[in-house]
């Protein structure tokens, strides 16, 4: 019998929706939760866990499983659960997938089963007001110390601002939704609920780095970031569908790493450098957390005479690393080298993704006003 049950709760698996953990995606789930009825991965039964009086699990494949909660998986699935507790999930809302780091995905199983926050739209008030204001640590530029600050998030203004102090009357700095980036960082900053926020400053990239102890303010904080760009976004493109808007709200980097690079000349001798893609942005630091890119580099498409060839020059001396890379541009060329086969030719990887992509008309504009710094 316990063999039967078993197999009846693996042929639950061929069911549509079922294939795919119900929380982030990821195939082949072999775990399910017996309370919600649905389907989930290794990684995402491990969160469960943490809310057993919510959720709770077994294996598909190793555990008991007795005629009741056999029934009730039968009756319940992926499908089921996702038009129950998803229904009311806002456009602007990040779902991770199961590349996304720990922390969004276990705010995502919290809302959306402890929280129910997409079933009761009221619940949702912390990132969908259109306004936020609370305290975050952030990194100071100079001296690299996380330090307390107060953040205000005002969308009528089309603005995040940072104060020095409680009492201060002007911000320390504001940055514009349009111009604005927020991407999960926690091992570059070495906090697991470390969020890093870029934005243009005179045409050139500003880092950020913050944090919140607290795993759901944060998340919450990343969301009204994402909310307020999609409602400028809908001004500013009011055709555009959410389908459309919805990938432009905040981007992952394509890329990061250290690679080493020379100068305009390619005289002088290589250095390290931390790199990040971001989108057609090639942006190099001494330091990955570095407030400012030491220069950035555009990477247009191979329509206006962008090239990505590997290996260098022959006659190209003073590197360390023997990987080379090198990018053609109607202008100039440019030299990295790489510490290994496999970085570079994930390196090459992404730049040929860029490259191989037409150029919209905006980005015409942001080629013509790229000043290429050396």
């Amino acid at each position: 019998m316990a063999k039967e049950r078993r197999r009846a709760v693996l042929e639950l698996l061929q069911r549509p929706g079922n294939a795919r953990c119900a929380d982030c995606g990821a195939p082949d789930p072999d775990w399910a939760s017996y309370t919600l009825g649905v389907f989930i991965c290794l990684s995402c039964s491990g969160i469960h866990r943490n809310i057993p009086q919510i959720s709770k699990v077994k294996s598909v494949r190793l555990d008991a499983w007795d005629e009741a909660q056999v029934e009730f998986m039968a009756s319940h699935g992926n499908e089921a659960a996702r038009a129950t507790f998803e229904s009311k999930v806002p456009s602007f809302y990040y779902r991770p997938t199961f590349s996304d780091c720990q922390l969004l995905r276990e705010q995502w199983i919290r809302a959306k089963y402890e929280r129910q926050e997409f079933i009761i739209p009221e619940k949702q008030e912390p990132y969908s007001a259109g306004y936020r204001e609370g305290f975050l640590w952030k990194r100071g530029r100079d001296n690299g110390q996380f330090l307390s600050r107060k953040f205000v998030l005002t969308e009528r203004e089309g603005a995040l601002k940072y104060f020095n102090r409680n009492d201060a009357k002007e911000p320390k700095a504001v940055m514009k939704i349009e111009h604005l980036n927020a991407t999960f960082q926690p091992a570059k900053i070495g906090h697991p609920h470390g969020l890093q926020v870029t934005y243009l400053k005179d045409n050139s990239t500003r880092n950020i780095f913050i944090y919140h102890e607290d795993g759901k303010e944060i998340v919450d904080w990343f969301n009204a970031l994402r909310a307020a760009r999609f409602h400028y976004l809908q001004v500013a493109f009011p055709g555009a569908s959410d389908a459309d808007l919805v990938p432009k709200l905040s981007r992952n980097y394509l890329k990061e790493g250290y690679m080493e690079k020379t100068g305009p000349k390619q005289t002088e001798g290589f250095r390290k450098r931390w790199f990040t893609m971001d989108d057609r942005r090639l942006m190099y630091f001494k330091d990955p957390l570095d407030a400012f890119a030491r220069g950035e580099v555009f990477i247009g498409s191979k329509e206006s005479g962008y090239t990505v060839l590997e290996g260098l020059p022959p006659s190209t001396q003073g590197h360390h690393w023997p990987h080379g890379i090198t990018i053609v541009t109607p202008d100039r060329k440019f030299l990295f080298t790489c510490e290994t086969e496999l970085d570079r030719r994930e390196w090459v990887e992404a730049f040929q993704k860029v490259v191989d992509r037409p150029m919209l008309p905006q980005e015409y504009a942001v080629e013509a006003h790229f000043k290429h710094k050396p």
